[in-house]
């Protein structure tokens, strides 16, 4: 996934025209691409960095537990980085993103639709998030939180960033376990679709406020739209994105609305130049019609989920938003 983001001015730099600015040593400031007031707060990002590390520890623990050489006498010594010990990993042909076998996810928490439903092991809906098929897998993902995850965390705290990144993560693996069968999913890939998806929510109900609307806009729906082509390949969950993109875009309208334009400012004001409404009307439309939408199209993806249902049953072509065959390759994985 791609790690760029919209930049954002900081605080300290006050500017209500959305012109550019000098500092004290006639220095060119650039201008935010929004409208900020002093009153802003700035957080310091810890929830973040604590995720990467967490995901880390995992993989390690992972690796440690997956023990190669131990099971390596099938392939005759060709784990990967023998020098590891038994954090080696598990030879190419098995798995080219250098981590530990499929039987080892999968015991340790991986998605998997039997599983899931048939042996009632919910919580494999929120362990496949900390899990990673490979340390190329584990350093994408990471760089991409990192880059995506710190900003958000910085411009809204660590609650709603939290909950987004969490929600996010179940929300593509429900989706996931909808569609997909036949193979194993891990990957904190939803959760970070969810981060995309509410940045783009957040741009929409906060529209009034940027001043470079369009080019932010079509800088994020570039991105999305790159991220989102990748999944079409094979062994890439794009089910996981979907959802969790979905998940984070409709929890961006609901937890990241900002108030308008000088009401922070203005509530010391005299009771008649105040501004007597916290946000604008559309922000609590989309606040609610997105509460709504989030709240059924969970509860109703969960109870298709659990009575067994095969959401490729409903929907005969949407498996090609996971897989597109071609004389190169087969889809067979990705059903």
């Amino acid at each position: 996934m791609s790690g760029q983001d919209i930049e954002r001015g900081q605080r300290a730099n006050k500017n209500r025209t959305g012109s550019s600015s000098s500092n004290n040593n006639g220095a060119h400031v650039p201008s935010p691409p929004y409208l900020i007031e002093d009153t802003e707060t700035q957080w310091t990002s810890w929830l973040v960095p604590m995720f990467v590390v967490a995901n880390v520890a995992v993989f390690i623990v992972v690796m440690y537990i997956n023990d190669c050489p131990k099971h390596d006498q099938a392939f005759k010594g060709k784990c990967v980085a023998r020098f590891l010990g038994r954090f080696s990993f598990e030879p190419l042909r098995k798995n080219p993103l250098l981590g530990s076998s499929s039987h080892t996810l999968e015991k340790l928490g991986g998605l998997e639709w039997t599983k899931v439903v048939q042996k009632h092991q919910g919580w494999r809906l929120i362990t496949c998030i900390w899990l990673h098929a490979g340390i190329i897998h584990l350093l994408v993902n990471m760089l991409c939180l990192v880059f995506i995850g710190i900003r958000l965390e910085q411009q809204f705290g660590f609650v709603r960033i939290g909950v987004i990144y969490l929600l996010s993560g179940f929300g593509g693996s429900v989706l996931s376990c909808l569609f997909i069968r036949n193979s194993i999913s891990v990957g904190a890939s939803g959760a970070l679709f969810g981060l995309l998806g509410a940045m783009l929510s957040e741009l929409l109900t906060n529209w009034s406020l940027y001043t470079n609307k369009a080019a932010a806009l079509i800088t994020l729906l570039v991105i999305i739209a790159i991220n989102l082509a990748i999944g079409i390949l094979p062994h890439v969950d794009n089910f996981a994105h979907i959802g969790g993109f979905l998940t984070g875009f409709f929890l961006g309208f609901v937890l990241l609305p900002r108030p308008r334009y000088g009401w922070l400012d203005g509530r010391n004001l005299p009771g008649s130049a105040a501004i007597k409404s916290k946000y604008k009307t559309h922000q609590y439309v989309l606040w609610l019609v997105s509460l709504v939408l989030l709240i059924a199209g969970l509860t109703v993806a969960l109870v298709m989920l659990f009575r067994g249902e095969n959401g490729n049953d409903r929907c005969r072509w949407c498996h090609y938003m996971s897989c597109v065959p071609t004389s190169s390759w087969n889809c067979e994985g990705n059903v």
